[in-house]
């Protein structure tokens, strides 16, 4: 007997119309399309509003220029929320509390520490990067960037290597994670939006990430420090305490000095997680870094659960012990949620937390996320809205007759609204949403490679309108030309090489 259907099938945040909920015309619903989309472009990049509310103001002038009834548009913008939220924020919310325990216990320091401390100057770069996807995996982008900032400032420092050279593959390897791989925001949404099978999306996610990830971190970078020449900003520098070190400190990691790592080695051991900090008053003496391997293991558990159920699915015969077994350990909520046990005990206790410490760091991992979360739930109500209209009926019966890819169409929409939003979540839910119905005569591959096209699509080109961009101009001390120079050159290269690895790997499978 298979295994339940929600323990075997992707999770899908599109919900099926009980009946038309408008009788426009084709031509009304591509201006009313349009019009939506541009509506949510102009409030966010012209007007300033927030993304949560610039797509919900978007979804309704959609709706209304659409005909759609009002209350059916009320019914099918909550449907798309409720169901994204179900879907997803659960996953994300998961990711976060691992994240959020990885930043806190000094387990992430320990990785970088351990890293860097053990390569040569030449090869820093690329240590830089590898720590950054590694890390990446659980960390929202704006959390890994405050987290590995001041680490690639004080290595650049001590090193005497140029800061961009080490800076842009620590941020290519935070970029690429976040646009391509699963627990972050945008693949979810992707893979939930196409129905696309989660494993198989992150194998070949990984696949795509790893080449990415050289060309336009380790060698993209040496060649951007010859011309753009960045001073650390002393104030953003790790400062050393001078409270002495601690007896149970180290587990034998050492800074790149080459020093036993401690809780005292940098003024913010966790990396300034932002949320609620530990409240450890009394209790230094008892903090110790958590060991280098269980901390690897922490941050890799949920991704190798998740691939052996996707190498399952290949291999075994449904309906065997084995198949179920894995069927149930992958699923992500399963996956995730075994992440955050695990990371409870190797990263909390581990470093010296007490119960009510580690509840408090996994109860301040949330708040952050709030956020994001209201802006994914949001752009599920306005995918929805456009799905129940018709619209994506229509973009997929243009790309047929025009035989367009929907590989290359998803990429182009998701880098249309990037560039004008500045938002790398928006454009994926959006262009996700637009693209659904070609994924339904697809078959699993090219429906796991849709997903990554629309992710990077996602990357291309950060610019003056993205957070992004103004996070690492302040960080790194650049001016507004260096950081484009340096930056959004990288997140273009990012999703350029990105997006011609999901087009070989179309040829290839």
């Amino acid at each position: 007997m298979p295994p339940p259907p929600a323990l075997t099938e992707p999770l899908t945040i599109l919900a099926a119309p009980a009946e038309p909920v408008t009788t426009a015309g084709d031509a009304q619903l591509v201006i009313a399309a349009l019009l939506g989309i541009a509506a949510v472009v102009l409030l966010i990049a012209w007007a300033k509003v927030h993304p949560f509310l610039s797509l919900i103001l978007g979804a309704a002038v959609l709706g209304v220029v659409a005909s759609v009834a009002p209350d059916k548009m009320i019914t099918s913008f909550t449907a798309g929320v409720g169901s994204t939220v179900g879907g997803v924020g659960l996953l994300i919310a998961l990711g976060a509390m691992i994240g959020g325990l990885l930043a806190e216990s000094g387990g992430a320091d320990g990785i970088v520490g351990r890293i860097v401390g053990r390569v040569s100057g030449r090869a820093l770069p690329w240590a830089m990067a590898g720590v950054a996807a590694l890390i990446g995996l659980p960390l929202f982008f704006e959390v890994g960037v405050v987290l590995l900032v001041p680490i690639v400032l004080l290595v650049s420092m001590r090193t005497d290597v140029p800061l961009m050279k080490i800076g842009i593959p620590a941020l290519a390897g935070l970029s690429v994670l976040h646009g391509l791989v699963p627990p972050h925001p945008g693949p979810l949404v992707a893979i939930s939006s196409l129905n696309a099978d989660l494993g198989l999306t992150l194998g070949l996610g990984l696949l795509v990430a790893i080449p990415t990830v050289i060309i336009s971190g380790p060698v993209f970078g040496t060649i951007i420090a010859r011309y753009v020449p960045a001073t650390a900003p002393a104030a953003l520098l790790p400062t050393r305490r001078d409270a002495g070190r601690t007896a149970g400190a180290g587990a034998g990691q050492r800074d790149v000095d080459g020093d036993l790592l401690t809780d005292d080695d940098l003024a913010n051991p966790g990396g300034g997680r932002p949320g609620a900090p530990v409240d450890d008053s009394g209790t230094e003496a008892a903090r110790r870094t958590p060991a280098f391997w269980p901390a690897v293991i922490t941050v890799l558990l949920p991704v190798v659960l998740m691939l052996l159920r996707a190498i399952g699915e290949l291999t075994l015969d449904e309906g065997t012990g084995g198949r179920k077994t894995l069927d149930i350990v992958g699923t992500p909520i399963v996956a995730l949620l075994a992440g955050v046990i695990l990371a409870m005990f190797t990263l909390g206790y581990q470093a010296g937390f007490n119960r009510s410490q580690v509840s408090s760091v996994i109860g301040g991992s949330l708040p952050p996320i709030a956020g994001i979360l209201l802006i994914v739930a949001a752009g599920g109500g306005f995918k929805q809205v456009l799905v129940d209209a018709g619209v994506g009926n229509l973009v997929a019966d243009a790309a047929k007759d025009a035989s367009l890819s929907p590989l290359l169409l998803g990429w182009l929409v998701a880098v249309g609204i990037r560039v004008a939003t500045g938002s790398a979540t928006v454009a994926t839910i959006t262009a996700a949403g637009i693209v659904a119905p070609l994924a339904a005569s697809m078959d699993r591959p090219a429906v796991a490679l849709l997903a990554l096209a629309i992710g990077c699509g996602s990357l291309f080109f950060s610019h003056v309108n993205d957070a992004g961009f103004w996070l690492v101009k302040e960080y790194f001390g650049l001016t507004v030309g260096q950081t484009i120079k340096s930056w959004s050159v990288m997140e273009t290269i990012i999703s350029v090489v990105g997006f011609a690895g999901v087009l070989l790997l179309d040829l290839l499978l």
